[in-house]
């Protein structure tokens, strides 16, 4: 006799090699089978272990006990009751076991090999076998997205209502915003003068003529240092001369802007036309009955002209009273705006220049630094315009997705105040276009599956209606709970027949089918791989013969494929014609598990 832990429970058995013994067992195979895949996977273990103590008591007491005096046996007794008084339910659980085991196992053990046992037997056939993965879940629509508003305010707008269906980007509410159009109008005006404050800085290193000329003249040369306000260069206008000459002031009011004069240098004595530019008022000259005014006269240079010629002037007949030097029609002395190192000359003296035209550029750290924090401002007012038009735009809001209102609790007029829920949930929207559904499939049989595998999908809900789907993802991130991990499946449904999102559903995948093969019941394999054959069978040539069997019957042993609730597929080992036999009587491997699984998690409790 020797004692084996069965499912956390140990139990007596009457064998020579008890293991051996109880694996031998039909109605135990599928348990043993079962035992070691659960151990792999990190369940609770429902495996068996030997023990060399025969005297063990199955609660725990060991053989120092035994041994003990009849003082120390008495204390033993008493240690016996505590221990079942303290763990009455496990102490149930293995008396009912116990009485389970006996009466199964005693009687088989009393018969010899050749007892009349009552075996079923059965003509090894040909049948179809399919593998289906059934699981439940709950229908999902493809999307949802609950609208929330991030501000405050009067709703002044909201022209949906339930069941309407939208596109992404259609307006669903707008929002007073008075209170915050101010805080954008003052951000927009601090960017345009920060703006023109960096330009204005950062155009202080290119010094500019203010006029249309030729370069006179540079006062610096490049690598020179030049202090704010200090000339630089000259540039002078000398496509036209001005001649300013004085006319008796009887005839020289007569004259008018733009009239013709003729002007003769006393150099070369030629005429050369001018028009008159301007008429100053009449002035005392020399005598004092004698009135004169002084006429400006604007003539074209073709270059031959300087301010070192003097010339005398006629207007319709009438000659000028003196003879006077030609002047620049405009002049400008160019000064640096900021101060620093003259890094390069832009233009040569004599070169003709545009206004605005730059000239030569001033480098320094000075300048480079009120360049820097002048860009610095107008970044920061740049990022306070932003963040007020981000402000601005959560006023208006619009549909994230495109679907079907499902749930409407805002409406125009309603106030939207901080900590409000109603701001958490202004209205619901479910992305219609197609549904799903999720499964969470354990780790044993999500190899099984892969994404574009078809689904049939009924729900209680729609009786006598299948709705096809197809598996569109399978995550690889799993969730463990009580040692068995599950993975997430999505199921793609298109065809939606009266399923709506809420609706639990049953999905069935076939994840495997055969025809025509041959095939025997899951309750004729033992321990896995060998099945009992009568010995008149064709296969019974093939014969384990290190395993002892009934009497008119030998072990073969056989390589399965896919099986179903009820029967496995044969892919070697036997052949048409073979005679199976099992024990039909025996208690189910299924329901001995399940029994020994719930008693265990019974006393984890």
């Amino acid at each position: 006799m020797q004692l084996v832990l069965l499912g956390g429970i140990i139990i007596t058995v009457c064998a020579a090699n008890p293991v051996q013994y109880l694996a031998d067992r039909s109605f135990l195979a599928d348990a043993v089978g079962k035992s070691a895949e659960r151990m792999k996977t990190g369940r609770k273990n429902f495996s068996f272990h030997e023990t060399q103590e025969v005297r063990l008591f199955m609660l725990g007491f060991n053989k120092k006990t035994q041994d003990a005096s009849p003082q120390e046996n008495t204390g033993g007794e008493n240690k016996v009751f505590h221990f079942i008084k303290t763990h009455k339910k496990r102490c149930i659980a293995v008396v009912a076991a116990a009485a389970v085991l006996v009466a199964v196992i005693v009687p088989r053990k009393s018969r010899s090999a050749s007892a009349d046992l009552a075996y079923t037997q059965e003509k090894l056939g040909r049948r179809d076998i399919v593998n289906v993965y059934d699981g439940s879940g709950t229908i999902n629509a493809a999307d949802s997205y609950t609208v929330k508003s991030l501000v405050t305010g009067t709703v002044l707008t909201a022209d949906f209502e339930l069941g309407d269906s939208i596109e992404k980007g259609d307006i669903l509410y707008t929002i007073d915003i008075s209170d915050v159009e101010n805080n954008l109008a003052s951000a927009q005006l601090s960017v345009e003068q920060a703006q023109r404050n960096y330009d204005d800085i950062a155009d202080m290193q290119n010094v500019r003529t203010r006029i249309s000329g030729e370069v006179s003249s540079f006062a610096v040369a490049a690598g020179d240092a030049v202090q704010a306000g200090q000339t630089v260069a000259t540039i002078r206008d000398t496509s036209v001369m001005l001649l300013a000459v004085d006319f008796p002031a009887a005839e020289a009011q007569s004259f008018v802007a733009g009239q013709a004069a003729q002007v003769m240098p006393d150099t070369t004595f030629e005429t050369l036309n001018g028009t008159i530019r301007s008429v100053s008022g009449a002035d005392p000259a020399g005598d004092a009955s004698l009135m004169t005014c002084t006429v400006t006269i604007a003539v074209p240079n073709a270059g031959s002209l300087t301010t070192a010629q003097a010339a005398v002037a006629q207007v319709n007949g009438v000659s000028s009273l003196n003879s006077a030097h030609f002047t620049y029609q405009r002049e400008e002395t160019v000064v640096a705006a900021a101060s620093g190192t003259v890094s390069e000359l832009c233009v040569k003296e004599g070169s003709t220049v545009r206004q605005d035209d730059v000239i030569l550029r001033i480098t320094g750290k000075d300048l480079d630094k009120q360049t820097k924090n002048a860009a610095d401002s107008l970044r920061a007012a740049e990022l306070q315009m932003s963040s007020a038009e981000k402000t601005i735009s959560h006023y208006t809001i619009d549909a994230p997705i495109g679907g079907t209102i499902v749930d409407k609790k805002v409406k125009a007029g309603d106030k939207l105040s901080a900590n409000d829920t109603a701001m958490q949930n202004l209205c619901t929207i479910y992305d219609m276009s197609y549904l799903e559904m999720k499964l969470n499939v354990d780790e044993l049989k999500i190899r099984a599956l892969e994404v574009g595998q078809e689904v049939d999908i009924t729900a209680d809900a729609v009786p006598g209606e299948t709705y096809k789907g197809v598996i569109s993802s399978i995550l690889v991130a799993g969730t463990t709970a009580n040692g068995s991990t599950s993975y997430p499946v999505t199921v793609r449904i298109d065809d939606m027949g009266e399923l709506l999102p809420g609706m639990n559903a049953t999905a069935k995948i076939t994840t495997a089918s055969v025809k025509n093969v041959l095939a025997l019941p899951n309750a004729a394999l033992v321990r896995g791989s060998y099945v009992l054959v009568t010995k008149d069978s064709p296969s019974a040539a093939n014969a384990e013969t290190s395993m002892t069997a009934p009497d008119g019957y030998v072990y073969v042993k056989v390589t399965t494929g896919i099986s179903d609730d009820d029967y496995i597929e044969v892919k070697s080992g036997l052949q048409e014609g073979d005679t199976i036999a099992y024990d039909n009587s025996s208690v189910s491997a299924t329901d001995f598990y399940s029994t020994m699984m719930a008693s265990a998690e019974g006393d984890d409790e």
